[in-house]
């Protein structure tokens, strides 16, 4: 038995199958089988060997995002705000208007009433817009400005006089549908405050900006690829690594050479 057992290592020798750690397992391993962390010169070893992919996989993903973004059209934001006020009729100490936190109160009403069909309606019979009114509330948004009495009412539209002509649209209309509306007993007040400029930018796409994150995003998968490699490819590459396998010093290194081709017989002759 403990003869086959040799003939069956003297076998396996021969053979050249190898029964002990890979080289991967030394570089996710260390010098020694109990280490169980990266070294530091493996990893810069590693990322040195292959950095091409690192780069590789960059520039391509970056290149197909900033290609995507230039493909895309233009979005343009504008913007107006609202004031929330109240027309006292006779002094009502105790309601819910009649001081500041009342009509903060009622200013999350308001910008609940802004983004509402009645108002997006009204605002396409009033241009003559050729987009539905689910289309426009789509594009459509507001909210309160921090804890005052101020709404902000935001379009995005594909041209920036088309944002601006119709933001200034909804906060007309707004302020018209308040008007008519009493819903307690001192009249609600919407008043445009600030009306919308003219966009001079898009606020989206914005190829330089997503190009820079595709590009960290890209080096980060390049360099989980670069390590995948790694551990999948065994072959070894100096017998200073050899060394670090077998634990033993190497007394010398039989280079690569090719064998000549034999002769043909006309060549021969």
């Amino acid at each position: 038995m403990e003869d086959a057992k040799a003939n069956g290592k003297t076998d396996s020798a021969l053979m050249g199958t190898r029964t002990g750690p890979t080289r991967s397992d030394v570089i996710f391993t260390g010098a020694s089988e109990d280490e169980d962390v990266l070294l530091l010169r493996d990893f810069v070893w590693t990322l040195r060997r292959r950095m091409w992919i690192v780069v590789l996989v960059a520039v391509v993903l970056g290149g197909l995002v900033v290609g995507f973004d230039l493909q895309r059209t233009p979005t343009y934001e504008a913007s107006i705000k609202i004031l929330i006020g109240q027309e006292r009729q006779e002094p009502e100490p105790g309601s819910l208007g009649g001081d500041v936190m009342g009509l903060r109160d009622i200013t999350q009403t308001m910008v609940k009433a802004v983004d509402t069909l009645p108002v997006a309606e009204a605002v396409v019979r009033q241009l003559d817009l050729r987009e539905s009114p689910e289309e426009l509330l789509s594009s459509l948004s507001s909210e309160q400005i921090e804890l005052t009495q101020f709404v902000e009412v935001s379009y995005q539209g594909s041209s920036p006089e088309e944002a601006q002509k119709i933001v200034n649209a909804v906060g007309d209309v707004f302020v018209e549908k308040v008007s008519e509306v009493n819903p307690t007993g001192n009249r609600i007040i919407a008043t445009v405050w600030e009306e919308a400029a003219m966009p001079d930018s898009p606020v989206s796409p914005k190829p330089v900006r997503d190009g820079l994150l595709a590009l960290v995003l890209g080096s980060m998968l390049g360099i989980g690829l670069a390590f995948l490699l790694e551990v999948f490819d065994d072959r070894w590459r100096s017998p200073a690594e050899v060394e670090q396998i077998a634990g033993v010093p190497i007394f010398g290194v039989i280079p690569e050479f090719e064998t000549p081709k034999p002769m043909e017989r006309g060549e021969a002759s």
